[in-house]
């Protein structure tokens, strides 16, 4: 290692017109070197915050879409149980349209009677009344029943 050192002091550098040229030639195109360097480094810095930031909004745009489709699904589910409670609803609607349906319904319910009629009241078993679903089908199957009748009278 002593003896590269020695050999570099040797070295004497010419101290004319074409050295100097030269000389200014490297170190301008040194600089230019370094200029380039530098830009390409601004530039792949540029475009790895624009990459980290469209990364991240495209995570964030997944999650709200994901968000997006469980409140769909939920709102096709809500959608489908609304449409049948208007079926439902629809349905007792004509059945209070007809008039020997509410005269059975006030008569079951309300203990009305026609003229002559006598109401006697029948617990159920185990001491419960009935509850409106159980009136409601078996109101349907009366009303079933008269439509039957009322067709097969109609014929």
């Amino acid at each position: 290692m002593g003896k590269k050192k020695k050999d570099t002091e040797k070295v004497a550098a010419l101290d004319n017109e074409y050295t100097k040229e030269q000389y200014a030639e490297f170190q301008k195109q040194h600089k230019q070197l370094i200029f380039r360097r530098r830009r390409l480094a601004v530039v792949f810095l540029v475009a790895f915050v624009i990459f980290l930031v469209s990364g991240f909004q495209l995570m964030k745009d997944y999650q709200q879409l994901n968000t997006f489709k469980k409140q769909h699904v939920e709102a096709v589910a809500e959608s489908k149980e609304a449409d049948k409670k208007l079926k439902l609803l629809e349905q007792d609607v004509a059945l209070l349209r007809d008039e020997d349906y509410v005269a059975k319904l006030a008569r079951s319910r309300f203990y009305v009677s026609k003229e002559g009629e006598q109401i006697y009241n029948i617990p159920e078993l185990g001491g419960t009344t009935s509850s409106n679903a159980e009136q409601k089908s078996s109101a349907e199957e009366s009303q079933s029943q008269s439509h039957s009748s009322e067709k097969q009278s109609g014929e």
